[in-house]
């Protein structure tokens, strides 16, 4: 379902203020913060737990599926950071749920830059924590629409080199874009502009992993929230990876990408697919 990544809805929840600052509509679901009540978070209103709780109750695996969703993008990161990537750019960052992406990224690389970019008003009040960077590296926050690639690029470009390798992180977020939006356009558009050795990092929603099942919840999510979900099958999701190479063990349910020690990650399934590519 939904993932930590906000971006790929309407821009707001609400017009914008006058002076510019979006407001927020709590009485409406809105992707993040259900996503942050599934991880046990607490930025969350009512519409949003709601929501969250009608998925639970036809799928309860949904809050194990979420966090195995995150785990992996630590992984992810974490691995990128021990091969000498030091640039991340984390298109959907979401509410801030520790470790974030930087502190996973610049404790094994205290010169690591990640950049965060997301759309909701919430995590724009509460990202302060996402620009507590080490001394040798740093951080950056944009207030931004995953529909706007070239806009997300430019404002990096403050604190990113795309002369030099960078990770692209859409960890659960590209189901919120539908087909009609071009979702393969957009990946596209953020690879084509970063430079040869960078990464992509992926997850999405499946619709053929315990497909009646999934396809219900989805169901009912879509009542919900504002911004609809559209799963998408494993051929699907390898579409995004045109034209890179895959990080070993390629595209798999995102808990079975390198999994911790001792995770038996073999016993259950999670309906999700995630992998890592590399830009020759």
């Amino acid at each position: 379902m939904s993932g930590d990544r906000a971006d790929g809805g309407p821009a707001f929840d609400a017009k914008d203020g006058q002076d510019g600052t979006p407001l927020l509509d709590t009485s409406v679901a809105h992707p993040a913060r259900v996503y942050d009540y599934w991880l046990g978070g607490k930025d969350n209103f009512a519409a949003d737990r709601s929501a969250a709780e009608a998925i639970i109750a036809v799928r309860p695996a949904i809050v194990r599926d979420i966090r195995a969703n995150r785990d992996f993008m630590r992984r992810a990161v974490a691995y990128l950071a021990a091969a000498r990537v030091r640039q991340f750019l984390d298109v959907g960052s979401g509410i801030p749920t520790k470790p974030n992406l930087h502190e996973v990224a610049q404790d094994i690389a205290p010169d690591a830059r990640p950049v965060y970019a997301d759309n909701d008003p919430v995590v724009l009040s509460h990202s302060r924590p996402l620009l507590a960077s080490t001394p040798e590296g740093a951080t950056s926050y944009i207030q931004a629409d995953l529909r706007d690639p070239g806009m997300i690029r430019d404002e990096a470009a403050r604190t990113l080199d795309f002369a030099q390798p960078t990770a692209v992180i859409l960890v659960s977020v590209l189901q919120l874009i539908s087909d009609e939006q071009d979702p393969y356009g957009i990946v596209a558009q953020f690879m084509t502009s970063v430079a040869p050795g960078s990464y992509l990092v992926l997850t999405h929603p499946a619709s053929d992993i315990l497909p009646e099942l999934v396809a219900e919840s989805a169901r009912r999510y879509n009542e919900s929230v504002a911004t609809p979900v559209t799963l998408r099958t494993f051929g699907q999701v390898s579409r995004f990876f045109d034209g890179l190479e895959l990080v070993e063990p390629g595209i798999v349910q995102c808990h079975r990408w390198h999994p911790r020690p001792g995770v038996s990650a073999g016993e259950y399934e999670v309906a999700g697919w995630g992998a890592v590519g590399r830009k020759p």
